[in-house]
């Protein structure tokens, strides 16, 4: 996945922040954690490579969005 991803933010009405960004990048390892688990304890119907493949990409996205988030809180463009 070389393409950008806009996530759009969850805000109220007075903008206030509704799904902080850490809660976001923990959900998307933890579903690619519980996707590993699942074809580690033989769950039938799961593509051991397809599994890696989509939880690395998870982990990357998580990534990008912890980074993207420590770049606004030390001000960095």
């Amino acid at each position: 996945m070389n393409g950008e991803v806009t996530l759009p933010l969850i805000v109220d009405d007075r903008g206030t922040l509704q799904v902080a960004a850490a809660d976001v990048s923990k959900l998307l390892r933890m579903v690619g954690g519980r996707w590993l688990h699942l074809v580690e304890t033989g769950e039938e119907g799961l593509d051991e490579s397809t599994v890696a493949a989509l939880t690395i990409e998870l982990a990357k996205l998580a990534d990008r969005i912890d980074v993207a988030c420590i770049a606004h809180s030390s001000g960095a463009p």
